[in-house]
């Protein structure tokens, strides 16, 4: 028997029990389709972490204040503008901006906002590629942080909480913070970066203004301390040269002799991504396993349901083989229509999973969805292997019948 001829004769027999058949295509279906679609929801999370960090630069390095693990040192000695100075001298170091945080409540009429707000230089808004909106309004200038102006740019959760709608252009009206009257200048772009908090519910103003006009930040010798200095390396290729720099320069300025004693530390944005990466990536992988258990439940349903094909055509199996039939062409004919139905609920699975990521992009409109060429085949290749691995028990079964046994079978 040729293959056209086994072919022909498996989609017969699934014609003839077409509802069984369906049936049993659907666990496939089902088990693909959850594949394919939760695979691709796993790869757009990942895509879309991935892309929110790499917004935040993932050649920044930021350096804070953190207390020693040691306990032979107590003191922490806080970072300051002069350090800030001297880093941007370090070689490799293409930018860098401080920041100054410091608690502030914002009324507008009755409504009120507390939150933490940042003093920055000029450079923040490029470090932290996160610029004003384009509606009339601009950044925190170099001028301002010289003349410590009383100066606001707000986040769009901000700009909601006091004026009630985050589209409402604020510029030019004043807020008042701490007490004292500062003007709205800008308003900052939405941002949806991969964070614990709302980076939305901002207030930026001038470094020099949170250091003096809304905090004593003044230090001994005249300086001023600084939450948090952000560094942008040359390149991402320098960027563990550049941040041993800094961790040698802030050793010997705050005087640490021993190992624990470091009060400071330094971040890679790099590594943070790279950590951020395995884990959805790993996220991916669970989300397939967890779906490819479906898969399994469907190649179960195959072998199950050809198991009872082989039992209720055993005279049809002993009558072929008792006219010339060999055990291959029996094995071969069961065979097809396993792969058959793999494949025909394969192709629907996938169609299914299209489908998942379509309704989840319009669902979750940030979420760039989509099936990939690897997920497709993939999906293809172990519904063909469902199909061979679970229907060629029922069909070697049927393959080994004696034929005066199966004429004999009621």
């Amino acid at each position: 028997m040729n293959f056209s001829e086994g072919f022909r004769i498996a989609l017969t027999s699934l014609f003839t029990n077409r509802m069984r058949a369906v049936l049993t295509t659907l666990g496939i279906i089902i088990g693909v389709g959850a594949v394919v679609g939760l695979t691709s929801l796993g790869r757009g999370v990942q895509d879309y972490v991935n892309a929110q960090f790499a917004d935040l630069g993932a050649n920044t390095l930021t350096v804070s204040s953190t207390k020693p693990t040691s306990q032979t040192r107590t003191e922490v000695k806080p970072l300051t503008n002069h350090e800030a100075i001297d880093i941007s001298r370090l070689p490799g170091v293409k930018q860098v901006s401080t920041v100054y945080s410091v608690p502030g409540t914002l009324v507008n009429g009755t409504e009120t906002v507390s939150l933490n707000m940042n003093g920055v230089v000029a450079a923040y808004a490029d470090v932290n590629n996160w610029h004003p909106r384009n509606d009339g309004g601009r950044f925190i200038s170099q001028a301002d942080v010289n003349d410590t102006a009383r100066v606001v740019v707000l986040g769009q959760s901000t700009v909601k909480d006091l004026f009630g709608d985050k589209n409402f252009n604020p510029i030019g009206l004043p807020v008042q913070i701490n007490g004292r009257i500062f003007t709205v200048i800008g308003v900052m772009e939405e941002r949806s970066a991969a964070s614990p908090g709302d980076l939305n519910a901002a207030a930026i103003i001038p470094i020099t203004t949170a250091q003096t006009r809304l905090s004593d930040a003044r230090v001994q010798g005249g300086d001023y301390k600084v939450t948090q200095i952000q560094v942008v390396a040359n390149s991402q290729a320098e960027n563990t040269t550049v941040l041993q720099l800094i961790r040698d320069y802030l050793v010997e300025a705050h005087d640490i002799l021993y190992s624990g004693d470091e009060d400071f530390s330094v971040s890679n944005q790099a590594d943070l991504l790279s950590s951020i990466s395995q884990i959805t990536g790993l996220l991916t992988v669970f989300l397939g396993g967890v779906a490819g258990i479906s898969l399994l439940v469907g190649g179960i349903g195959i072998m199950n349901i050809m198991l009872v094909s082989v039992t209720e055509r055993t005279r049809e199996i002993g009558l072929r083989k008792a006219v010339g039939a060999r055990g291959s062409d029996i094995l071969s004919q069961f065979l097809i229509e396993s792969i058959i139905l793999s494949l025909v609920g394969g192709a629907l699975g996938i169609t299914l999973g299209w489908l998942i990521t379509v309704i989840a992009g319009v669902v979750v409109p940030d979420l760039k969805l989509g099936l990939t060429l690897d997920s497709v085949l993939l999906a293809t290749g172990v519904s063909s292997f469902v199909g061979i691995f679970f229907g060629l028990y029922p069909a070697s079964r049927a393959a080994r019948m004696r034929p005066i046994d199966a004429l004999r079978f009621e």
